[in-house]
């Protein structure tokens, strides 16, 4: 917001877009798990954005952030084990 002026974002997230299919492997599979709350995985929703699930480490990494990024008030900067990633790469569309 600028002087009470309301900025439209050019993406925002959709809430109502459902979980789609999983890229790559399930947690369990690539044993990044032991079955409990701890499930780092990447879904494709309904509309072609992506879900990430992993550790919020925001508070973490924003005082050392490169410069160029930035971390919205209503964004989390989440870490996956690279193995999640490199599972999903063959799953992700071209385009």
């Amino acid at each position: 917001m600028k002087r009470g002026i309301v900025i439209a974002r050019p993406w925002e997230a959709d809430p109502s877009a459902t979980l789609a299919r999983r890229l790559g492997k399930s947690p369990l599979e690539l044993g990044n798990t032991t079955g409990d709350d701890d499930c780092p995985d990447i879904w494709e929703l309904d509309n072609g954005d992506f879900a990430v699930v992993g550790r919020d480490l925001t508070a973490a990494y924003t005082a050392r952030l490169p410069q160029g990024m930035a971390i919205s008030a209503d964004e989390r900067l989440v870490v996956i084990p690279r193995s999640t990633l490199l599972s999903a790469k063959a799953d992700i569309p071209g385009e």
